[in-house]
């Protein structure tokens, strides 16, 4: 049993040609030697696995044949190898200086390849110094580093450097079709896409990416294998949850998205693969963006053709909901509960752009109830528009849904009290007159007699959680409002659920309370429609202990005063003072 090589070094390039994604630097340096024109010191930087330590060794080997070489010569003994990771020391660089004053006994040159030459220390790196810039005729030093920015500039004015770039997906996946083509696999090109898409720009990586994928799937390795060998979420898991979105099904969506958990996912991994799904889908809405997309012909297809099913606008809403969850995810208790909010929040998009008479940018989400009906019907009828001379903040709201049972009678309206205005008249009435008063409780009353009762409404079961996140919707939409004052009195506690109907805050003092329980009508009106359940209820209490905090007596302010300077009480005392 022959030992296996793996593909890193068993199809490591031999040749400038064969150097995959850095066609500019192989170019030049192949110019640079024809011509005779090669610098002394050179500084190869980039990434991991992009091809440095290999340009490296071709170059010491071209630079030193003459045609009359034989197959299979490297000129090993002119190629020095220094690892400045372990050896970055004074003594170090002093030993190489030494061995540079030999000149080559086969030859023109040698080579001195110095690999992470960054870890060299303070003082190797001073004592490298003039070697380096004025180096014998026939040496040639090569660094290789990963972080140029540690190298001291004056190292860096002494060498020619070269960048070095990462390896792209498409000339990643080139070369991996051509080597399994050598080995005789048959792959699918979407699972070659994923391989050179994980290695993110390292062809080691993807070589060795390549090898675990073999040993695992065989002779024929398919996407799924590899997604599942990789532990990546497929794209057919976006592209479903895409369809969820636009389908509005919330149901679907959550228990979906729990089927992904289960599978040893976690939600931060599937919410910034969500993300990169949807900038994908942007980029397939204009035909000249299309090649900024890294994915095989049969993934771009599918991409076209779900980016059709949506606009630019949904979109722009759902790339940035997707990017918020994903900045709030490290800092988030409950990662769970942050992305299946976020996942609400995208399927109510295209249901929230049809109600008008919603605000712009609250973020809302489509009622349960809403599903139940789907369930029943197969089509909810169209709301009724409200006109916008008799809406009121309470008729804003979305309407119950419709029960499908016996219509009940409804209550008689009645007609809107008319005021007679009369037609000139030199005295103005006062908005504080008897008549002006009763007038505007017989319409609150008639008005209050038109609501219809709230014992046959319904009363969906709800979640604490979901009424803080309406809780702070309306408190932002009284900000907008300008009533700063009830805004901050809402915003003092966090409302707590009890016994599943009752609503309960704590607030410092009585003057809040008066505030809160003044408008408490329009407070429960909105969440009572927002989240489906017509028996809640307001309470609203006062904290004692937080109240008297600072409600100081006389004398314990002279208590105060007296801790602090003691020559207050002989004051008091002199002039005879009353506390």
């Amino acid at each position: 049993m022959e030992p296996f090589i793996v593909s890193a070094r068993k199809y490591r390039p031999q040749h400038f040609e064969d150097v995959v994604g850095q066609e500019a630097i192989t170019r030049t340096l192949m110019n640079a030697i024809e011509n005779n024109h090669l610098a002394q010191a050179l500084l190869f930087c980039g990434p991991r696995g992009v091809g440095k330590t290999t340009c490296a060794r071709i170059l010491a080997k071209k630079i030193n044949e003459d045609g009359s070489e034989q197959e299979g010569e490297d000129f090993a003994f002119n190629i020095f190898e220094l690892d400045a990771a372990s050896n970055n020391s004074v003594d170090d660089i002093r030993n190489l200086i030494d061995q540079v004053r030999i000149p080559p006994q086969v030859g023109k040159y040698k080579v001195y390849i110095i690999d992470e030459v960054h870890m060299l220390s303070q003082a190797a790196f001073n004592a490298f110094l003039k070697t380096l810039e004025e180096p014998p005729k026939h040496a040639i030093f090569i660094l290789a580093t990963t972080e140029k920015h540690k190298i001291i500039p004056t190292i860096l004015s002494r060498c020619q450097i070269f960048d070095f770039k990462r390896i792209s997906v498409r000339d990643a996946v080139t070369y991996l079709k051509y080597i399994a083509e050598q080995q005789g696999i048959d792959v699918e090109e979407d699972a070659l896409h994923i391989i050179a898409q994980k290695a993110d720009g390292a062809m080691r990586d993807a070589l060795s990416i390549f090898d675990r994928v073999v040993s695992f799937a065989g002779k024929k390795i398919t996407r799924k294998a590899v997604a599942e060998n990789l532990n990546v979420l497929d794209v057919d898991v976006y592209f479903h949850t895409t369809d969820l979105i636009l389908k509005n099904d919330i149901p679907g969506l959550l228990l979906y998205f729990n089927q992904v958990l289960s599978s040893g996912f976690e939600g931060h991994h599937f919410i910034n693969g969500l993300a990169s799904h949807f900038r994908d889908l942007m980029v397939c809405r204009d035909t000249q963006t299309v090649a900024l997309l890294d994915a095989s012909e049969n993934v771009k297809k599918r991409y076209l053709e779900q980016s059709g099913k949506m606009d630019s606008e949904f979109l722009l809403k759902a790339l940035d909901l997707a990017n918020d969850c994903e900045l709030k995810y490290k800092s988030s208790s409950n990662h769970r509960l942050l992305v299946e909010l976020c996942l609400m929040q995208l399927a109510s998009i295209r249901d929230l752009e049809k109600k008008k008479h919603r605000e712009h940018g609250a973020p809302a989400l489509i009622p349960a109830s809403q599903f139940r009906n789907q369930q029943r019907t197969p089509a909810p009828e169209p709301e009724k528009p409200i006109p916008e001379s008799v809406a009121t903040d309470k008729e804003e709201a979305t309407e119950p849904p419709r029960q499908e049972e016996t219509p009940k009678p409804k209550p008689p309206e009645a007609e809107p009290v008319k005021i007679a205005i009369p037609g000139k008249r030199t005295d103005k009435v006062s908005g504080l007159s008897l008549s002006s008063i009763r007038a505007k409780k017989l319409y609150q009353a008639q008005k209050k007699a038109q609501s219809p009762g709230e014992a046959h409404l319904p009363e969906d079961p709800v979640e604490e959680a979901e009424l803080v996140t309406h809780w702070q919707q309306f408190t932002e939409r009284m900000e907008e409002k300008g009533r700063k004052i009830l805004a901050s009195s809402l915003s003092t506690d966090s409302p707590k659920l009890l016994k599943g109907h009752t609503i309960w805050i704590e607030l410092p003092n009585s003057t809040m309370k008066k505030e809160v329980e003044r408008d408490q009508h329009e407070l429960m009106a909105y969440l009572k429609e927002a989240l489906n359940n017509y028996s809640l209820q307001l309470k609203v209490t006062v904290n004692e202990e937080t109240a008297r905090q600072y409600a100081f007596t006389p004398e314990e302010k002279y208590q105060k005063l007296r801790e602090k300077n003691p020559a207050i009480d002989l004051l008091r005392k002199t002039f005879d003072l009353d506390l």
